[in-house]
C-alpha cells in the first residue's frame, strides 16, 4: 500500500470519499458527514500537505484518505490541552467502508507514528457526537474519550478523544519516508 500527498487534482475524489461515506453512514441511521465540506477548507489542507491518500500500488485509485494537521480546534481542545504537542485526525474515510480488514485501524497507526516521528506526545481526534459505533470503534484502537462537546461551534463533532503518540514503522510505503 502506497501513501502519496493529495494534490488539487484529486479534490473531486476526497469530496467523493465524504458523499460515499455519508450515503453509507444514513443507510445505518446516521447524519455525520450530510453536509458538504467547504472546498474552500479541503484546498487549504491540501495546500498545506495534510492532506493524505492510500493506494494499492501506483497510479491505482485511492482506497482511502485522512487528514493529519497540527491545528487544536479551540471548540474542542482546552488551552492547556492545545500547548502539549499532539497532532490531530480529520477526514478519514475509506472507499469501501466497514469492508477493508482493518485499514482504518492501520491508517490510524500510521497516523500515530507520524505523530510520535514528529515529537508528539498525543494523538488526537473528534467524532460525530452521537455515532457511539464510531466511538466504540475508536475506544477499541486505543482511543480514550476526554469530554463532548455539546455546542452549535462543534458542527456536530464534540465527541473528542486521544491516545499517546506510538511509533508503528513500515506500515505503508512513502515517499519521503
Amino acid at each position: 500500500m502506497k501513501v502519496t500527498l493529495a494534490t488539487l487534482d484529486d479534490v473531486p475524489r476526497l469530496q467523493r470519499f465524504r458523499t460515499d461515506a455519508a450515503a453509507w453512514l444514513a443507510a445505518r441511521g446516521s447524519d455525520q458527514w450530510s453536509t458538504p465540506y467547504p472546498d474552500d477548507l479541503l484546498l487549504r489542507s491540501i495546500k498545506a500537505e495534510d492532506v493524505f491518500l492510500f493506494r494499492e500500488a501506483d497510479g491505482a485509485e485511492p482506497v482511502a484518505t485522512v487528514t493529519l494537521d497540527a491545528v487544536a480546534d479551540p471548540v474542542l481542545w482546552r488551552d492547556d490541552e492545545a500547548r502539549q504537542p499532539a497532532l490531530y485526525v480529520h477526514k478519514l474515510a475509506l472507499a469501501r467502508p466497514g469492508g477493508q480488514g482493518g485499514l482504518g485501524g492501520r491508517i490510524l497507526d500510521w497516523c500515530g507514528d507520524r505523530a510520535a516521528r514528529a515529537g508528539a506526545l498525543w494523538l488526537r481526534l473528534d467524532a460525530w457526537t452521537s455515532n457511539t459505533k464510531l466511538h466504540a470503534y475508536y475506544r477499541a484502537r486505543g482511543f480514550t474519550h476526554v469530554r463532548t462537546v455539546h455546542t452549535p461551534d462543534a458542527y456536530g463533532s464534540g465527541w473528542v478523544a486521544q491516545r499517546p503518540a506510538a511509533a508503528s514503522p513500515g506500515l505503508f510505503d512513502e515517499p519521503d519516508a
